[in-house]
């Protein structure tokens, strides 16, 4: 699932490891989201969106084609 934390955590202008201390996670959780080697559960999801004030859906993009 691609995802748009990278650019929004670099305009906020955040270190992984600081978007990992303040969503009390790992920074490797980070850049495997940000590389798109992980979904984050709907709970993380929702409080990334929540953090660069967007929605989960323009936050995550689905990609449909399989």
């Amino acid at each position: 699932m691609k995802n748009n934390i990278r650019e929004l955590r670099k305009k906020l202008g955040l270190r992984q490891e600081d978007l990992a201390i303040i969503l009390s996670v790992t920074r490797q959780t980070i850049n495997a989201i940000e590389n798109e080697k992980y979904n984050p559960t709907l709970e993380l999801a929702m409080r990334l969106a929540k953090l660069f004030n967007t929605s989960v859906e323009d936050l995550f993009i689905l990609n449909t084609q399989r």
